[in-house]
């Protein structure tokens, strides 16, 4: 069965990142072979006076395909490595859904898009989680990270949101690549402008260092932006700070 698991608020300034303690939890799933894991989103949230965070206010999630019996284990285990895991001073929580499951996902979209916008509070979060029939905990501090955690799981469920953990190898020749070549090397379903157009395969990139992919109409995808006056080159990897809206 296909399952989201989002965790949130495990760091402090001097600690691993929350993306790093996804990965290793998405990584131990296929070590105990319990199922297969894909790649791990961040997801924006507000950033506010009254929210706390450590740096950026994120969370992060991923996709998993697990057998039903390993869903218990997976979540003891997961709160258990939190437990272990997070840094002092942090508020970590944990999110797991079913996703066939979800009779009002809708319900959790919208979830996720009000906290990239509004301050919201644990007890929003346990009474959707309830209703919905998700697994949400809190395992250290206050336990505000159950509302990133549950929010990750409603913007990476709506497929329009996140920034794929990490950057992506692209080799280059002179720092040009077509999109044929882009994809050739990583799995993306495509290199798309920020209007919204998918490039051919012919069309040439210029790839900048460390790019990026971001999670939009439900498929992962590196973002081009256009180039003024150059006439070799129409398109060029969005820079970092341009794709701050995913």
């Amino acid at each position: 069965m296909k399952i989201l698991v989002c965790i949130d608020d495990t760091d402090n300034l001097e600690s691993r990142g929350t993306g790093d303690l996804a990965t290793e939890l998405a990584e131990e799933i296929e070590k105990r072979g319990w199922g297969r894991s894909l790649f791990v989103t961040r997801h924006q949230l507000l950033v506010h006076p009254d929210v706390p965070y450590t740096s950026h206010n994120s969370s992060m999630c991923f996709e998993a395909d697990i057998e039903s019996d390993y869903l218990q284990p997976l979540i003891e285990y997961a709160s258990d490595y939190l437990k272990r895991e997070s840094a002092p001073g942090s508020d970590p929580g944990l999110c797991v859904a079913v996703v066939e499951l979800l009779d009002e996902p809708e319900a959790l979209t919208a979830f996720g898009r009000r906290a990239k916008e509004e301050v919201l509070n644990k007890t929003l979060a346990y009474d959707l989680a309830s209703q919905l029939g998700l697994h949400l905990s809190e395992h250290g501090g206050t336990g505000q990270g159950v509302v990133g955690a549950l929010a990750g799981i409603g913007l990476r469920l709506g497929g329009n949101d996140g920034r794929l953990k990490g950057w992506l190898d692209i080799r280059t020749e002179n720092g040009l690549a077509t999109v044929g070549e882009i994809l050739a090397q990583v799995s993306l379903q495509g290199v798309r402008t920020l209007d919204g157009e998918v490039l051919g395969a012919e069309e040439v990139i210029a790839v900048d260092d460390k790019p990026k992919a971001v999670m939009i109409g439900g498929g992962t995808y590196l973002m081009v932006s256009a180039v003024e006056k150059s006439d070799r080159v129409r398109w060029r990897t969005t820079p970092r700070k341009q794709l701050k809206r995913f």
